[in-house]
């Protein structure tokens, strides 16, 4: 019986689960995102959460403890260089699992592991001017944000005229002036031709 037992050991001796992780983690960590069953999803999280944590210090400890469950010096240094970097603001949970249908063999659940901070397309764009925006409880309005609506109108209006088509007869004007000069300078050349006749 499996009282109390936390780990899923996934049908396999310690040390194929161990070598299994490890190359899942390293996988995961260069590709960002991995397919894979929804058990090894959630026995991998479990391993990599904490090397990603241990990342955060960047330091001779850190990586040699990180190299010893990983075994891959691209994994590591790219863990320690670009993921480090992004996840540094995160508390803690950097991996989501998304459930994605039945293998056609086998019709075991597969889902894909990614890492959170790698994702543009799922993750929601927050502008900054939103960010600042105190929320209010009530739901009222502030006349902050009336005034903003104003403002960009106004700076809308003034883009608007700066890139405006200037007026068409400024515009033949400067064209006849431009095919006088031509014009000029031609005749110039033809008088020059016959005064050396």
């Amino acid at each position: 019986m499996r009282h109390g037992d936390k780990i899923n050991n996934l049908g396999r001796t310690a040390s194929h689960r161990k070598a299994m992780l490890s190359n899942m983690a390293a996988s995961l960590i260069l590709h960002k995102s991995i397919n894979t069953t929804v058990a090894k999803a959630k026995a991998l999280r479990k391993y990599v959460e904490p090397l990603i944590t241990k990342s955060k210090t960047d330091d001779q400890n850190s990586r040699r403890v990180v190299f010893s469950y990983l075994q891959n010096k691209f994994a590591v240094k790219e863990l320690f260089g670009d993921v480090a970097e992004k996840v540094a603001q995160r508390p803690g949970g950097y991996t989501r699992i998304l459930k994605i249908g039945s293998r056609s063999g086998d019709n075991a659940e597969m889902a894909m592991i990614e890492l959170i901070d790698f994702n543009e397309f799922y993750a929601p764009k927050v502008k900054k001017s939103d960010a600042k925006a105190k929320k209010s409880r009530r739901g009222a309005g502030s006349s902050k944000n009336i005034s903003d609506g104003k403002t960009e109108k106004l700076e809308v209006e003034a883009i608007v005229a700066e890139t405006a088509v200037p007026n068409t007869t400024d515009v033949i004007a400067e064209v006849e002036v431009i095919d006088e000069k031509i014009v000029d300078t031609d005749s110039d050349a033809s008088e020059t031709e016959l005064k050396k006749d």
